[in-house]
């Protein structure tokens, strides 16, 4: 396969993921800095656009459809910016790793979302600074990792992102791709999106819950890419989380596992 149809499925494939993280909950749409589908040394991008089926919420039982739009550009300096990766810079110029800071957002959860959440009060959206670091032990096989601080009315969520993605050429225009993530949330966050207050007990009916750090979910992912051509290409993606620890026993939590799907098609420029 020609480098360029190569770079397509990788950019339609992280694209995808990315979509995938935002159907299932918005505050997951960053949960990995996909800049490793590069051409190095190059400016380049991805556009598509995609239809996105998953939980309304974390935890949730309710599921939405949504159509979501998708551009990330990245520069030969190493700056990228777009709704799949967020604003930053990869300082790295070895094609085997990638690492950098960024600026992304925690689109928070408005209560109207769903009859399970009303008189919970709306949590906002909230600006994250963080970092990344990725190592590509292949052209296929890639570890990533991720850091992000801010998300929460109170502003003190922290959230881990560790993960790994690996893809397989199939046939010359189509390739399969599978993953698998973990998300480890510090407290505040925790309260922020499974707790329940005194307060919000007294207004919601909910009884009162502080749930503590730790591991907040586990995913994995399997995806299927056509290759119209050598920059447009379609894939499928499929997902199942299952809710971990303290976020498993919130009240809010209403199921435990949960499956996501996208259809996307995209365009590398």
């Amino acid at each position: 396969m020609k480098n360029t149809a190569r770079h397509t499925f990788a950019a339609t494939f992280i694209a995808c993921l990315g979509l995938m993280s935002a159907s299932a909950a918005q505050a997951q749409a960053f949960d990995a800095a996909r800049i490793y589908g590069a051409v190095p040394d190059r400016d380049g991008g991805v556009m598509g656009l995609g239809v996105a089926a998953g939980p309304k919420f974390l935890g949730s039982q309710e599921t939405r459809v949504m159509a979501l739009p998708v551009i990330d550009y990245q520069w030969s300096n190493g700056f990228f910016a777009g709704t799949g990766n967020g604003l930053g810079i990869n300082f790295s110029k070895q094609a085997h790793m990638s690492y950098g800071l960024r600026i992304t957002a925690d689109f928070g959860r408005d209560e109207d979302l769903s009859p399970a959440l009303r008189s919970l009060g709306d949590i906002s959206i909230r600006p994250e600074a963080g970092a990344f670091l990725n190592f590509n032990l292949s052209p296929s096989f890639v570890l990533t990792s991720s850091i992000r601080y801010g998300s929460g009315n109170d502003r003190k969520g922290l959230q881990l992102d560790l993960g790994a993605a690996y893809n397989m050429a199939l046939a010359p225009q189509w390739r399969a791709g599978m993953g698998a993530a973990m998300t480890v949330a510090n407290a505040e966050y925790m309260q922020s999106y499974f707790g329940v207050t005194q307060a919000q007990s007294a207004n919601s009916g909910w009884a009162a819950y502080k749930p503590a750090a730790g591991v907040r979910d586990v995913r994995a992912n399997f995806s299927l890419t056509y290759a119209i051509d050598q920059r447009m290409a379609v894939t499928g993606v499929l997902s199942a989380r299952a809710l971990q620890g303290d976020a498993k026993k919130s009240p809010l939590s209403q199921k435990d596992n949960s499956a996501s799907g996208v259809v996307a098609f995209s365009y590398l420029f």
